[in-house]
């Protein structure tokens, strides 16, 4: 059973939920403005665009992105977004006063990504008999791909940083030291075990109609 189905929330209020969001997204971006702080705005902004890929995903790939799998991506960049700005009337972010919020941001995004790696993947595997991924194996590449991405993403985040401090700018992204790193990478991980758990229950569909793309015929 999915775990929206658990909690019992509807299609209609997930997708209200996510219409929520998106209008909040925009107010970030005001925000941001207001504040002159180029960090705010272009994480609000990329963040807004981000929620709106479903949408194109399924109307233009004719990949099914139901109003959960929208809502999840949704979240994990808006939660992203709001932690740059922390409580109205402050310069301060979540990000530097709530210990935790790097924390969960990290794992939403990394469980989007080990989604795609997990649905792209099965998606071959039923696209070509060539290739096959026992459970074991798909547990363990989940896990090494987000990590993979997670390392990739660590590298730009100094990198940024770096640039920024060169340039005397704001940072569109924060690099906090070492430790900082590995609790990202073990967040990470998380996110990535997470979907190794229950991604056959939550993206079965996706799977289906990425492989009859690979096919050459519509899903």
């Amino acid at each position: 059973m999915r775990i929206r189905d658990r909690i019992g929330l509807s299609a209609a209020r997930q997708r209200q939920l996510t219409r929520v969001m998106q209008v909040i997204l925009v107010g970030l971006i005001f925000i941001g403005l207001d504040r002159r702080n180029f960090g705010i705005v272009v994480n609000a902004s990329i963040a807004l665009g981000v929620t709106y890929l479903p949408a194109v995903l399924e109307r233009d790939y004719h990949i099914p992105m139901d109003a959960g799998l929208t809502l999840w991506i949704t979240t994990a960049v808006f939660l992203h977004a709001l932690g740059t700005v922390g409580i109205p009337g402050t310069e301060r972010s979540f990000y530097t006063t709530v210990w935790w919020w790097d924390h969960l941001t990290h794992t939403l995004s990394s469980s989007i990504v080990a989604a795609a790696g997990y649905a792209t993947a099965r998606a071959i595997e039923a696209h070509t008999d060539a290739v096959s991924l026992p459970p074991r194996f798909m547990f363990v590449f989940i896990l090494l791909f987000v990590l993979a991405f997670g390392v990739f993403w660590e590298v730009i985040e100094f990198a940024v940083s770096e640039l920024a401090a060169l340039a005397g700018t704001g940072s569109v992204l924060t690099q906090y030291g070492l430790s900082d790193t590995m609790f990202d990478l073990l967040f990470d991980a998380l996110g990535g075990l997470v979907v190794a758990v229950w991604g056959t229950a939550h993206l079965t569909d996706v799977v289906g109609a990425l492989s009859a793309r690979l096919d050459g015929t519509d899903a």
